[in-house]
């Protein structure tokens, strides 16, 4: 009696939150008085919040009959990879807001001899370093007076462009367990790439061949007023040409402003839907995007016994991609080749 008088009780329970819900949704002609204000929808997503991490398989080392590390990049700019860049749940924001709560660590990228590649997250890189490098320290703000003389400063919280990131880079190992028979790449970890801001430069690095400026004037300078060269006279010898670096200032390479540790990342991941552009109720997370293969990348370097990326022996940016898909062809292949049909 008392279990069927308890069962009734925990049914009209549900029963009431269900349609006060139902309620709060609905196209109700009554204004509905809550502490809370309402869903904004008619469906609250709620699965994604609660997600946990599937782990791996554990592999065991005996059981590895062929491994080989990658280096990958992510162009934001792709149109498969744009939903990283959404405002609504753009990558970076996730992974910043992270480091700042601690549930991130993020590693220093900056290469040592004991870490030639400053990918093997051995030194971890303090927050205010972080917002540093991505161009959100503080900075000292002067004050003056009528006179234009300073009479006191301040330091003020600067911003940091979460558009300036469109690339991001991923070390990945592709292994072969043969004790389950499967062929898989497992992500290591996750850095997003930032461009140096150097006076003068400029990532497209076109070289152009111009008469040097004179010594007062700014070559790196597009607004700078260049003076007139005078015609040359058997007296005075024609000046060389010497190719120098044009206003657009010589190539910069993207480099990584610190790396996380994917593993850990996963965790953060699960929970970050992703947003997608030809329906709100997609179901993927963070997570499910990275296990699941569902961005476009190039790589740009293997494991080799020079260390060399794909950009130290090809000069050609088409050359280049060809040696990436060349490479991605190469380890489609080795597992094609290890069945017989």
């Amino acid at each position: 009696m008392n279990k069927k008088i308890l069962t009734l009780i925990i049914g009209l329970g549900i029963t009431h939150v269900v349609s006060a819900q139902v309620e709060n949704l609905s196209n109700s002609s009554k204004p509905v008085y809550e502490k809370e204000p309402p869903v904004d929808g008619y469906v609250v997503k709620s699965d994604v919040e609660n997600r946990k991490v599937i782990p791996y398989a554990p592999i065991r080392q005996t059981d590895v009959a062929f491994s080989k590390r990658v280096w990958r990049e992510i162009d934001l700019r792709d149109k498969m990879n744009q939903a990283f860049a959404s405002p609504k749940a753009r990558l970076m924001d996730i992974i910043v807001d992270a480091i700042q709560k601690g549930e991130l660590t993020a590693y220093d990228p900056t290469p040592t001899k004991n870490d030639p590649n400053g990918d093997s997250f051995k030194n971890v890189l303090p927050i205010d370093q972080v917002m540093a490098r991505l161009g959100g320290d503080s900075v000292l703000v002067e004050q003056y007076n009528e006179n234009n003389e300073v009479i006191g400063s301040h330091y003020e919280k600067r911003d940091w462009s979460r558009e300036s990131v469109i690339k991001f880079r991923i070390k990945e190992d592709w292994i072969f367990d043969k004790q389950r028979a499967v062929f898989e790449p497992r992500i290591i970890g996750i850095a997003p790439l930032i461009t140096p801001q150097i006076p003068g430069a400029d990532v497209f690095g076109e070289v152009s061949t111009v008469t040097p400026p004179a010594s007062n004037v700014d070559p790196f300078d597009p607004f700078a007023v260049q003076e007139e060269t005078q015609p040359t006279t058997p007296a005075q010898p024609a000046v060389t040409a010497s190719p120098v670096f044009s206003n657009l200032g010589p190539q910069v390479d993207a480099t990584p402003a610190f790396w996380i540790y994917f593993p850990e990342a996963r965790h953060v991941f699960v929970n970050k839907e992703v947003v997608n552009r030809n329906s709100d109720a997609t179901g993927l997370s963070y997570d499910d995007v990275f296990i699941k293969r569902l961005f476009s990348s190039y790589i740009i370097k293997q494991s080799n016994s020079e260390d060399l990326r794909i950009k130290d022996y090809i000069k050609d940016d088409l050359d280049r991609l060809l040696e990436s898909e060349r490479i991605k062809k190469a380890l489609m292949d080795y597992e094609q080749d290890l069945w017989s049909y």
